[in-house]
């Protein structure tokens, strides 16, 4: 009985690390915002770093209630999207370098709820967002953001998301 030696350990994070950073860099906004991802395994963390631009309020400070909404739908879609390559990174079918040429379509918003739940604080924002269902037509997507503590959200978001048909 024969076995495939398994890969390295670095080859499998750079070529998930290289997938998601075209995931990103897809979506030119988020770049804009200063929005990037913390990967460990296949749980993304959306970091929302810091900067003048996104203050809405400069009495308060506070995060832009529109620079809120935009992060948390962000992170829903980015998940989305990592779950719809997730299989084929992992079995090497889909190759990261090429990737970047050939992305697939990302899901487009149906609707997107925002709880503000209280101010956003002139400092880094973090958000993960849970598929809870992700079928061939239709997702549903719920995502909290926090800064100094998880249990301390400042808001919270459930959207749902057309999908891309799988031969876009």
């Amino acid at each position: 009985m024969s076995w495939k030696k398994p890969e390295p350990v670095q080859v499998v994070k750079q070529r998930r690390d290289t997938a998601l950073s075209a995931l990103v860099e897809s979506v030119p906004y988020m770049k804009f915002l200063g929005i990037s991802f913390d990967r460990r395994g296949d749980e993304l963390t959306a970091v929302l770093r810091y900067s003048e631009k996104i203050i809405g309020n400069p009495m308060l400070p506070a995060i832009h209630g529109g620079v809120t909404a935009s992060f948390l739908e962000s992170a829903a879609i980015v998940e989305l999207g990592w779950a719809m390559i997730w299989d084929g990174i992992e079995s090497g079918r889909l190759d990261p370098d090429a990737l970047e040429q050939r992305l697939p379509p990302l899901p487009k918003t149906i609707d997107f709820t925002v709880d503000y739940l209280r101010s956003g604080l002139p400092r880094d924002a973090y958000a993960r967002a849970r598929v809870n269902r992700s079928g061939r037509r239709y997702a549903s997507v719920q995502v909290e953001a926090w800064q100094d503590n998880r249990d301390r959200l400042f808001a919270q978001a459930t959207g749902h998301f057309l999908m891309p048909s799988r031969d876009e």
